[in-house]
């Protein structure tokens, strides 16, 4: 039996709780967050499914009361560095949400600590794991080269969800933040190395950050990629969800049912995928297609806590079957270093290079 430490008792905290609480090789043994009401409340949740468990507001201290296997980071992304280095170690394997640091100094040196502690480290770059997702990746490859990638994920929010947004914009930017999730995609899409980013970003409140930003990334065989991320109260839900890619042989776009669209801070809306609709470029002598689109309909959609169950097994099954996760490492330190060069761009105002 793993036992299992989680920390952060948000939305993604309670998740990957409920996640775990589903795997029979796994027991969650306690709870970590400073924040009394967010304990209690996931402390509810889990007797709820008959799970008792025990609580603190110091990592450390869980850390080393209760010896944990696992340790699951859902907490604020300015302590995911330092809490996965302390965890591994320790001696526990980690799951940690994205990004897996908030510089690429940190980033590396979670990579280099898991490498010599050779414990099991995964990011929870969920898309990857999203079987619409990973058909809408497969199916770009169909389309010829060079691709242009548009996607987006604005998100109107008030009240706790506008709070929630504030304390995330304390150490990172929306394009930083949610960025990491596709513009990982795009690498998995285009295959080829990111040579250029460009950036703007603007402050729509008064706040410490950015709330709006936009980047444009230029890839070695000429794709490009373009992403826009804005939270708040002001934001507009028009057209918040786009997830589009076009290429010599046609288009493919996700294109969720209306249903699914309707709160653009819900965190079950920011995967949907429930169809993708393949359009094919071909054409005859008189310029009219010769083919009809195609809408593409996968019967196992996840939710949003399915999604964070298939996760949390990939973890599981790398330690039991001792998996190499160095690409997938790399992977997610590849899309950290994308956006932050994003984000250097919106602060000098210029191209940014990058050496990845």
């Amino acid at each position: 039996m793993l036992k299992v430490l989680i920390v952060g008792c948000g939305n993604m905290g309670t998740s990957h709780a409920i996640a775990y609480s589903r795997i029979p090789q796994c027991k969650i043994v306690a709870i970590v967050a400073p924040s009394d009401k967010r304990r209690s409340h996931l402390a509810l949740t889990l007797l709820n499914l008959n799970i008792q468990v025990n609580q603190y507001d110091d990592f450390y201290t869980a850390l080393e009361q209760e010896v944990p296997d696992i340790v699951c980071i859902a907490s604020y992304s300015e302590t995911h560095a330092s809490y996965a280095i302390k965890a591994m170690e320790y001696g526990s394997h980690v799951f940690l949400e994205k990004p897996i640091a908030t510089n690429l100094t940190d980033a590396n040196l979670v990579f280099n600590v898991a490498k010599k502690t050779q414990k099991k480290l995964v990011i929870g770059l969920i898309l990857r794991h999203h079987p619409s997702w990973q058909k809408f990746i497969e199916i770009s490859h169909s389309l010829g080269k060079p691709l242009v990638m548009r996607m987006n994920l604005n998100q109107q929010s008030d009240g706790e969800r506008w709070k929630t947004h504030m304390n995330l914009m304390n150490s990172l930017s929306p394009i930083v933040e949610c960025g990491v999730h596709y513009v990982d995609v795009m690498c998995q899409m285009v295959q080829a190395k990111p040579i250029t980013v460009y950036a703007t970003g603007v402050r729509l409140a008064n706040i410490n950050n950015y709330n709006y930003g936009m980047l444009q990334v230029a890839f070695e065989d000429g794709s490009v990629g373009w992403y826009e991320a804005g939270w708040g109260p002001m934001m507009s839900t028009n057209a918040y969800f786009i997830k589009d890619v076009i290429g010599p042989n046609g288009c493919v776009s996700i294109v969720p049912d209306k249903s699914s669209l309707e709160d653009s801070a819900n965190v079950n809306s920011h995967t949907a995928a429930e169809n993708i609709l393949l359009h094919y470029s071909s054409v005859d002598d008189n310029y009219n297609f010769t083919k009809p689109d195609e809408i593409i309909k996968l019967n196992d959609e996840p939710d949003h806590i399915e999604l964070c169950l298939k996760e949390q097994l990939y973890l599981v099954n790398a330690i039991t079957n001792d998996s190499d996760l160095t690409n997938h490492i790399q992977g997610s330190i590849d899309s950290l270093a994308i956006v932050l060069a994003a984000d250097e761009s919106v602060r000098t105002k210029k191209v940014v290079t990058l050496s990845i």
